[in-house]
Formats: C-alpha cells, structure tokens, sequence
C-alpha cells in the first residue's frame, strides 16, 4: 500500500510538473517573439545611417556599449506596442550602457515622423526606406531586434514583441552589458 501510495503521488508530482511546462511555454508563446541566437561565424552586416535629427549612427562608433537594432514599422501593431517600453529600457541604462537604435522599415520621413511626434518617441530613429537594411540583418517579421553587446558581438535575434521591462528581457540585456 505504501508503494501504491508512492507511486500515486510520484504520479501527480509529474502531471503537475507537465502541467507547469505546458503553462509556461503557453505563456512565452503568448508574449509573442522568439529568441535566436546568433549563428557562430555569421558575418555582421554594417549599420550606418542618419536619425530624423540629423544625427549620423556608425554601428562600428558603439563599440564599449550594449546596442538593440529594432526594426519596425508604424503599421505593425506588435511593434507600436513594444515600443515603450525600448524607451524605457534605454533611459533605465543610459546612453552609456546602451544604445536603442529604432530602424523603421520601408516607410518615408513624413509617416515614420507623425508617428515620432503622436507617440513622443525619443529614441534615435533610422530610415531603411527600401528594406536593405532589414534584409541584411536577417529581419524579415516585425518586430525584430538585434542583440548586440558592449564588446561588438551580435549575441541574438528577438522576432516578434517583447516586453523590454520583463524577466525574460533582463535575463537577455544584461549580459549584452558586460565588457
């Protein structure tokens, strides 16, 4: 009886153990994005560009500081929403820990700056008005950010939103951090 007993509760334990993976993986697919890393020998494709403020941006220029590249288009929904809190997080670090580069994909200065203004948007913001930039990067769903960290490597790809205040973010930022 006691074996019986064992045996049922071991039982349990596991379903409950299941259940719980279930759940969890259910949730991270509810988030919505997927994390890939970075394929070792992969070359980096080069980002250099100019923000709607005149400013230019040299990727090679960001070395010593963690940089996200998010490609995004104000059409896309998942990327509107995801991007407050990529303002957050770069005032959270500062410019000095890390650089939040918003790359809008495919649409012009007019409609990707009404949507600077209506969202008050404060992060540096480069066109790639014909995609190249996007399909350089391999950023072919939208959202998409790049990972990089302080010490130039490219670490891994986000697809899809990403709540940057979250756990789940933290545990993928901060080790960008490091130098």
């Amino acid at each position: 009886m006691a074996n019986l007993t064992f045996k049922l509760a071991r039982l349990l334990a596991l379903a409950c153990l299941t259940c719980t993976l279930l759940l969890s993986g259910a949730v991270a697919h509810a988030q919505g994005y997927e994390l890939q890393p970075w394929a070792k020998g992969k070359p980096v494709p080069q980002l250099e560009g100019v923000d709607l403020k005149g400013r230019t941006w040299k990727l090679a220029d960001l070395r010593g500081k963690a940089v996200l590249i998010n490609f995004w288009a104000s059409w896309c929904e998942p990327c509107r929403a995801e991007m407050p809190s990529l303002q957050t997080l770069a005032e959270f670090y500062g410019p000095d820990k890390l650089v939040v580069l918003a790359v809008n994909f495919k649409e012009g200065v007019y409609a990707t700056q009404r949507f600077v203004e209506r969202s008050k948007l404060q992060l540096p913001v480069l066109l790639d008005p014909f995609g190249q930039t996007a399909r350089q990067w391999g950023a072919t769903a939208f959202p998409t950010t790049i990972l990089i960290g302080a010490d130039g490597r490219v670490r891994g790809m986000v697809r899809g939103e990403m709540d940057w205040l979250s756990p789940q973010a933290a545990k993928m930022v901060e080790p960008l951090l490091a130098r």
